[in-house]
């Protein structure tokens, strides 16, 4: 019999602060059991695999960061937004390795995975709604959204990582960061004439 009081959200979530603690890459089914008090293959009546384990995380840690932006960036638009949505993210990574790992990984078509779509979906349009703060919409925010993505993950992942290692502080550095991103999105960037779909609303 499954264990007294355990449940598959709670082994999810004992999952999820587990690879905080060694790593996404680093978390076991072994590890897991032994962090929740059972045996490995008993822990399998909870979860059906460490792939499983690993979507449930995907899914927890999606929904948890999303929830945080949407608070930081709610009530405000255009550069005090973005400032506060960037604060977050970055603290949020730092805070939860393990599981900002696992929220990397955009869901595919091939998955079938409507779940996971739905809350990367969720999470994308908290970002969409920061960007039309700037006016951008349609496919122009779809190539700021990943900018902005690929500019916040790469500090985040390399600030948690220990890799900056110059004497300046690393928070002036973000600021600066922050900084060329508004400039770059009030910029002036006309519509190429072979981007017709434009003005048309995205999902992810």
């Amino acid at each position: 019999m499954p264990r007294a009081g355990l449940a598959p959200a709670t082994v999810v979530a004992a999952g999820a602060a587990l690879a905080d603690e060694v790593g996404l890459a680093g978390l076991t089914m072994g590890l897991l059991a032994e962090r929740v008090g059972v045996k490995t293959p008993s822990l399998y009546k909870h979860v059906a695999s460490l792939e499983a384990l690993q979507r449930g995380i995907s899914l927890q840690a999606k929904r948890e960061l999303g929830d945080a932006l949407a608070r930081a960036a709610a009530g405000k638009s255009g550069p005090d937004a973005l400032r506060a949505y960037a604060a977050t993210w970055r603290r949020w990574a730092l805070d939860h390795p393990g599981r900002y790992a696992a929220t990397v990984r955009a869901p595919s078509d091939q998955d079938d995975d409507e779940q996971d779509r739905l809350v990367a979906n969720e999470g994308l349009q908290i970002m969409y709604a920061v960007l039309a703060g700037f006016g951008l919409s349609g496919t122009r925010s779809v190539d700021a959204a990943r900018v902005m993505r690929s500019s916040l993950h790469g500090f985040a992942t390399i600030e948690s990582a220990g890799g900056f290692g110059l004497p300046r502080d690393v928070d002036r550095s973000f600021t600066f960061l922050l900084d060329t991103l508004i400039a770059g999105l009030r910029a002036d960037h006309p519509v190429p004439p072979d981007d017709p779909h434009d003005d048309q609303p995205l999902t992810h």
